[in-house]
């Protein structure tokens, strides 16, 4: 029964709009709401009956309920946006989706640069956009490039060069920086491509058709060619677009649910071209419907991001209760009319149809996925003879070029696949180049010895008993039901000694060996000890998941690896000696003409540097001859 007294706190509830904020008895945060009826909405949760198990559990936790009352319901649906962002309530939908999308960024400069350009817009330039990924975007200045060309290389570059780039040999870019065509044409160039980006394609169209016949009328030959090139490439462009009707910027929303999964699938039109779409999977709560589900994505989706882009219309699968409120909130920011629809007509029912079909297909595919997830896990539990079913499996791996900048991934999977908040990666350092089994050691004991070590110090065999509900808590959580290591015996009796040294126990380590042929299908797996081996069918369930976990920590770990390594490769020999700055590091190249001359200098000549003392050079010296 719950501590929060419902019954006295309903007769003095107002019946205006507001929000309710819904505490546990330890203060924390369960769960924000907003209401046009306050008294109504809340009401609704204490029922004698008709509340399904996950409303009942929340109920049950209520030690304290709090009110805001607000003006309006717009300003109840802000004020519930930016509650639930920042205290994250645990029974909400949470949207998780904090990437900010990319643009097309023509700078201000006498010769524009045209790039791609993710985040806040602080150059000075016009953004076109924003594209729904970066593959559009990418598209679209491979089109630019190859129809206007025009430059994209930094200022700096472009300032400092003397002969033309490879982008000019390739028909890329028409070298404005040589001033191999005038000021005037590139900006020709630029007002075209802006009356690409911005859906004009009929009237540059028409434009360059009138140019071309211009210049075949002066006899230049060779600047009608170049326009009936780009004529031409705009009309296929044009004849690819299935989905090109008028002006408009639009996004279309289609929605799904089944239990307690949902998808919400967004197809973005800019210009009246469709650029691309996406699906989400926010997880339902309460006993929300879909029409609750669209509403909260809607808000948090238009509200949460700052640079989110506000189409003029919104079609959506189900219009919301609260769909005027909406419509007041999304004009507010984007300060024009914003309205959200339902009841569409032609290409616009076309594409909700088409949004609705592809959420629904892509909610299948992910209940297909999370079922498929669930045998493999199945089939390991059958073939190591578990008890229950596993929850957490942990996969290390080690990459290096030849010893070379080592590293090792640590990658997480739980019942839903890859879990990659709890990814982690270790840089190795201390251990003979190549000596994978060492490097193995390094990570799994700086992994448990963290967890270890982040919580109270008794020895975490204890946790999987329940003898201390703290460690338990924050710590057993973190703890794989199986570890897999890379590898064969060698890895593996690495692993035992470490869990053994840290006093881990009912944690199951397996080993994964390739087989003779390195194919996939023929691994053996060492279980617990050097001695007991398992090779399963190439088409067992349970070897799938195993060679899935394999895989995507060789990838985790080779990624890793790659970017430590050409950082170091960027990175000057010379940065890494004390004393020695940007403005010496100059003068010693400048001196020597590179860094081979440099490392062959001797102490007396690197002394003859300007700014490099007697006792700088031989630091330096020595830094170069470790």
């Amino acid at each position: 029964m719950s501590a929060f007294d419902a019954e006295n706190f309903l007769k003095t509830l107002t019946t205006q709009s507001g929000i309710y904020q819904m505490y546990d008895a330890a203060g924390d945060i369960l769960y924000v709401g907003k209401a046009k009826n306050l008294k109504n909405r809340v009401s609704s949760y204490f029922r004698n009956k008709g509340l399904n198990n996950k409303t009942l559990a929340l109920v049950a936790k209520i030690h304290k309920l709090e009110i805001t009352v607000t003006r309006t319901e717009t300003e109840a649906l802000i004020l519930e946006h930016n509650l639930i962002k920042k205290q994250k309530p645990p029974y909400n939908i949470l949207l998780r989706d904090d990437k900010s999308y990319p643009y097309i960024f023509l700078s201000s400069h006498k010769y524009p640069r045209i790039t791609k350009h993710r985040g806040a817009h602080k150059k000075q330039g016009q953004y076109f956009g924003p594209f729904p990924n970066v593959t559009a975007v990418n598209e679209s200045l491979h089109f630019l490039q190859k129809v206007f060309r025009l430059r994209d290389c930094e200022d700096s570059v472009f300032n400092n060069r003397s002969r033309p780039c490879l982008q000019y040999q390739i028909n890329r870019c028409s070298a404005p920086c040589v001033e191999l065509l005038t000021a005037q044409r590139y900006a020709e160039d630029v007002h075209n491509a802006k009356l690409f980006l911005q859906g004009k394609s009929d009237q540059l169209i028409k434009n360059l058709a009138q140019d071309m016949d211009q210049a075949a009328t002066a006899l230049e030959f060779e600047r009608a060619a170049e326009l009936r090139d780009q004529v031409a490439a705009l009309r296929r462009v044009q004849s690819q677009q299935g989905i090109d009707v008028g002006h408009g910027d639009i996004d279309i929303i289609g929605h799904t649910e089944q239990g307690e999964l949902a998808c919400v699938h967004v197809l973005f039109v800019r210009r009246g071209r469709m650029l691309g779409s996406k699906s989400f999977f926010p997880k339902l709560s309460l006993d929300q419907n879909g029409e609750e589900l669209l509403e909260s994505f809607l808000m948090q989706f238009y509200l949460a991001e700052h640079h989110r882009d506000m189409p003029k219309e919104i079609v959506v699968s189900t219009l919301p209760s609260s769909v005027q409120a909406l419509n007041e909130a999304f004009s507010l920011k984007a300060e024009r009319q914003v309205s959200i629809q339902a009841s569409v007509r032609s290409q616009r029912a076309q594409w909700r149809m088409m949004a609705v079909e592809t959420a629904e297909q892509n909610l299948k595919a992910r209940i297909g996925s999370r079922q498929n997830i669930c045998k493999r896990f199945e089939s390991l539990q059958k073939h190591l003879q578990l008890k229950t079913l596993p929850s957490r499996l942990e996969c290390f791996d080690i990459s290096h070029s030849s010893g070379e900048k080592t590293v090792a991934s640590c990658v997480v999977f739980d019942l839903n696949g890859p879990l990659k908040s709890d990814y982690r990666r270790f840089n190795i350092e201390g251990v003979t180049a190549g000596d994978d089994c060492a490097a193995m050691e390094q990570a799994l004991r700086r992994r448990y010895r963290r967890l270890l070590n982040d919580g109270p110090q008794p020895s975490l065999s204890a946790l999987h008993e329940g003898k201390n509900k703290k460690i338990d808590k924050g710590l057993a959580g973190m703890l794989p039901d199986i570890l897999f290591v890379d590898g064969g015996r060698g890895q593996l009796n690495r692993a035992r000694a470490v869990f053994t040294e840290l006093e881990i126990e009912g944690v199951i380590l397996i080993g994964v060996a390739k087989g003779s042929t390195r194919k996939a299908g023929f691994e053996t797996l060492y279980i617990e000890s050097s001695d007991c081996e398992l090779a399963l069918d190439s088409h067992d369930p349970a070897l799938h998941l195993i060679q899935h976990i394999r895989d995507e920590s060789h990838r985790f770990a080779i990624t890793g690896h790659k970017m430590r390594r050409d950082k170091a490769r960027r990175t000057s020999k010379l940065e890494e000696i004390a004393g020695v700055g940007a403005k010496r590091r100059r003068e010693l190249l400048r001196h020597f003409g590179g860094m081979q001359a440099l490392e062959r200098a001797s102490e007396v000549e690197l002394a003859k540097v300007a700014g490099i003392s007697r006792k700088l050079a031989s630091d330096i010296f020595a830094s170069l001859h470790i």
